[in-house]
């Protein structure tokens, strides 16, 4: 990887290697991790996101494309967002595993009996002790060694959110069976 490059098609090339790299390892995982975490996602009674900064605003993405599939999703925060319980998923993201308000998520949904899963760069994080784990091997928000990524502040990790999230709605969607346009009247129509 070229971190000298310049010009915006060379910085797009960064982004675009960095994330064929990412999810070439992804992909060297095998399915087992992104099948249990689509399982879970199709078996819960509601799905929770949540995320802070960048990462929170990636899950909302996902969590658009969930509710097309006709999933009953909640995005933390929210006045909307009903309490979680027993049944639920809360699927949070946070590249350090150690987020404040997100960890707490967390311990709060494992407190009433909801599954949690986990998107992060740190398997041996708080965050990651507390749920199921995918972890993106990406750099997170205060790694500025330009080892893990030479992107800035986790921006990485956080494309990887949302790549991850569009690769889970894909693999829902070919699992239900539900063609594009039976999808579509769930598509936002007040914009």
């Amino acid at each position: 990887m070229n971190a000298t490059r310049t010009g915006v098609a060379d910085a797009l090339g960064i982004v675009a290697d960095e994330n064929v790299e990412l999810i070439q390892r992804l992909r060297a995982l095998g399915d087992a991790p992104m099948d249990g975490l689509a399982s879970r996602m199709e078996s819960a009674r509601r799905v929770f996101v949540h995320g802070a900064g960048r990462s929170g605003l990636a899950l909302r993405m996902v969590a658009m494309r969930l509710m097309h599939l006709g999933l009953k999703v909640h995005v933390v925060g929210e006045v909307t967002a009903p309490a979680i319980g027993r049944g639920d998923l809360l699927l949070v993201a946070s590249g350090s595993g150690r987020t404040p308000g997100v960890v707490r998520a967390a311990e709060t949904a494992t407190d009433v009996g909801a599954q949690v899963a986990a998107l992060t760069t740190a398997a041996d994080s708080p965050l990651a002790r507390l749920s199921s784990v995918v972890v993106l091997p990406a750099a997170h928000k205060t790694d500025r060694t330009a080892t893990a990524s030479v992107q800035y502040a986790g921006s990485l990790f956080e494309q990887g959110v949302l790549l991850v999230g569009d690769a889970l709605f894909h693999l829902l969607w070919q699992r239900g069976g539900q063609t594009a346009d039976g999808l579509w009247h769930r598509h936002a129509n007040l914009e």
